[in-house]
């Protein structure tokens, strides 16, 4: 998730307000050739109401395909997947929603890990994905992942999950708890001064300097004379005991394809690896992504990017595993 300081987002901010934050401003940082191939695939920023919400979501590839739906963790937003889920669009339809509270969505009063789900599917069906979607989650987004195959069983079609350990307390709370991470709101005078501040929660030993860019000049909206990050810090007061505990629950009720994408140097340890699969009902693949942190598309997203299509290329052509539901 992202580190920093946050700020309410106004319902009538324009919907392309995220590209503001990308015209004036000091150059990225250089990129290889294949993640500026995926940033120019064409997407179309779209909207759907959700229980009084307007959630915003990225679509690529043609309506009417099999889907995917890419879900953000903690205080991120829809294009920490974006140039991953760029990759699909010759095969799929494929979504990166803003939870709300996130991104270029609304704020509510009040979050919910089921409310978030109904967005989850709320967004599947508006961005004309035929068919039971593919929901692809990290951290948070991960717990909303479990909890939306659950929910939604007959509308899901499989569930993958990237390092969230659901034996093990939120980051984003623990940080919360200690002011390291989420306290009062701060402005900055430019992006450039924005950029340099920002953090991940947990961080990470490596990130690759052109990703942290493109996802860091994502997360900031202008805002009282400069720059804030565009979260919502009540996420994160209202989820005070933890995700976890909310999500926990679900993680036994999913009945459709599952795996779960474990970092090396993540927060799946190889313990809560064995016990989720264990939960799981032992049919669940645990596979470890070599050298990757908790946040694998910082540093290693080609190695992430495979992962997701070794999976998506065998759930096409292979029999799942049956598990009973207790």
């Amino acid at each position: 998730m992202a580190h920093g300081v946050d700020a309410s987002l106004p319902s009538e901010i324009a919907r392309d307000r995220s590209t503001v934050c990308l015209a004036a401003v000091s150059a990225a940082p250089p990129a290889p050739a294949w993640f500026a191939a995926s940033l120019a695939v064409p997407f179309a920023d779209e909207r759907i109401d959700v229980a009084g919400c307007s959630v915003h979501y990225l679509a690529w590839g043609e309506r009417g395909r099999r889907g995917l739906v890419f879900v953000h963790g903690g205080g991120a937003h829809a294009h920490w997947w974006s140039f991953l889920a760029a990759t699909f669009a010759d095969d799929f339809r494929v979504l990166a929603i803003d939870l709300s509270g996130h991104g270029d969505s609304s704020h509510r009063d009040v979050y919910g890990l089921e409310q978030w789900t109904d967005e989850v599917m709320a967004v599947a069906v508006d961005g004309g994905i035929a068919g039971p979607p593919v929901i692809i989650g990290h951290s948070m987004g991960g717990f909303v992942t479990m909890a939306t195959a659950a929910r939604h069983a007959e509308q899901v079609g499989g569930a993958i999950i990237c390092d969230s350990p659901v034996t093990e307390p939120d980051p984003e709370i623990g940080a919360y708890r200690l002011k390291e991470a989420f306290g009062q709101p701060r402005t900055y005078a430019s992006i450039d001064d924005a950029l340099q501040r920002f953090r991940t929660v947990p961080p990470q030993k490596h990130y690759l300097d052109y990703v942290i860019d493109h996802v860091a000049r994502h997360s900031l909206i202008e805002a009282d004379g400069g720059w804030q990050w565009k979260f919502d810090r009540r996420v994160f007061t209202q989820f005070s005991e933890g995700m976890r505990s909310v999500a926990l629950p679900y993680l036994a009720q999913v009945t459709c394809r599952l795996a779960l994408l474990r970092s090396e140097h993540g927060l799946v340890t190889d313990d809560i690896g064995a016990s989720m699969f264990e939960k799981l009902g032992r049919v669940t693949p645990v596979i470890e992504l070599a050298e990757a942190g908790h946040h694998a598309m910082l540093d290693q997203p080609l190695i992430l990017l495979t992962a997701l299509r070794a999976l998506l290329a065998d759930w096409e052509h292979s029999d799942p595993h049956h598990r009973r539901v207790s």
